[in-house]
């Protein structure tokens, strides 16, 4: 024990020093450090965490409480979440939900007594193009299904590798994911697409229509810069709204 707390020592002072000038901007890092030796911000976690950074543990605990990726009692080794915020909940989310619920007979923040599994309820999972969404990880599992959810569910369970939508070849453990999380490559970054389908429609309509983004010209104001001699009227428009509006008649 003593030689993994050692160990997480020596990692949290080399992330502090990614810091000199600030270096309680580690204190999120550190947290996701914890996380990869421990599987939670456990207490000697947030007494390390307080000592190096020269806070109190209730300062470390009032982060640690604050962000949803922070757990205070021991996580699963996948972490589950299942998206059931408006668009994803209207597209099948809420669906999703209730039957991997039943299936592993847990619910939110609780753990398959094999410890295989945290389920959780995702209030967004930053992907309503491929609604509804699943997330293992911080991996994006796209347009699930109760089906196919209770599947890849089952496949954590008997223990065979899990191949996310988009990012790296496979999903990695809530340890393994954590430390990536404090800072420290695992190898895996150009693995797999990060955009894809509907994220990328817009750009190719855009491509097919000769469509460009407007160009500021050097020295010209734009549109919604006010010219304070001139009451609320945009610089860069000839004429007053009373001449502009008599010009579109």
């Amino acid at each position: 024990m003593s030689d993994t707390l050692e160990t997480m020592r020596a990692d949290a002072e080399a992330i502090i020093a990614r810091y000199p000038d600030f270096p309680r901007s580690a204190l999120g890092p550190i947290l996701h450090l914890v996380q990869s030796v421990d599987g939670y911000v456990s207490p000697r976690g947030i007494a390390l965490a307080a000592e190096l950074l020269n806070l109190t543990r209730s300062e470390v605990s009032a982060v640690a409480t604050f962000y949803s990726q922070y757990r205070r009692h021991p996580n699963g080794e996948y972490n589950v979440g299942v998206c059931v915020n408006p668009l994803c909940g209207v597209m099948g989310g809420e669906m999703i939900w209730d039957a991997v619920s039943e299936h592993l007979g847990v619910g939110h923040d609780e753990t398959t007594e094999d410890g295989k599994i945290t389920l959780e309820r995702l209030e967004c999972n930053a992907a309503c193009d491929f609604a509804p969404v699943v997330m293992v990880n911080w991996e994006f599992f796209d347009n699930q299904t109760p089906a196919s959810t209770i599947q890849l569910v089952e496949d954590i369970q008997a223990g065979k590798d899990i191949h996310p939508t988009r990012g790296p070849d496979k999903v990695h453990s809530f340890k393994e994911t954590s430390r990536v999380l404090a800072g420290f490559e695992d190898g895996h970054v150009d693995e797999g697409p990060s955009a894809v389908g509907p994220t990328l429609l817009g750009k190719r309509i855009a491509a097919e229509q000769g469509w460009t983004a407007p160009q500021a010209v050097a020295g010209s104001p734009s549109d919604t810069d006010v010219d304070e001699t001139a009451g609320t009227e945009p610089v860069g428009k000839p004429g007053s709204s009373a001449e502009r509006k008599e010009e579109t008649k």
